[in-house]
């Protein structure tokens, strides 16, 4: 079996107010662990760890489906950042 590099997580800071703590993405998934879209939670300890490629699905699902996905900067963080 395949190891899979699971050690990433999805932050969104608000760019128009740098006070405000980021937030970290929450994977949601069907039944069959298909992809059905993302919640930001305030939780760190909370937020799904994923790979690389997972990551890169989340920023994609976020900046198209989010209608201020422009008021945010999203990026991939390692898990200890």
């Amino acid at each position: 079996m395949e190891n899979l590099d699971l050690r990433y997580l999805v932050q969104q800071n608000k760019l128009s107010d740098a006070a405000k703590p980021p937030v970290f993405a929450r994977v949601m998934r069907s039944k069959d662990g298909a992809f059905e879209g993302v919640s930001f939670i305030k939780n760190k300890d909370k937020a799904t760890v994923m790979t690389v490629a997972e990551a890169q699905q989340v920023i994609d699902w976020a900046g198209s489906k989010k209608a201020a996905a422009a008021e945010y900067q999203t990026k991939i963080i390692c898990v200890g950042q």
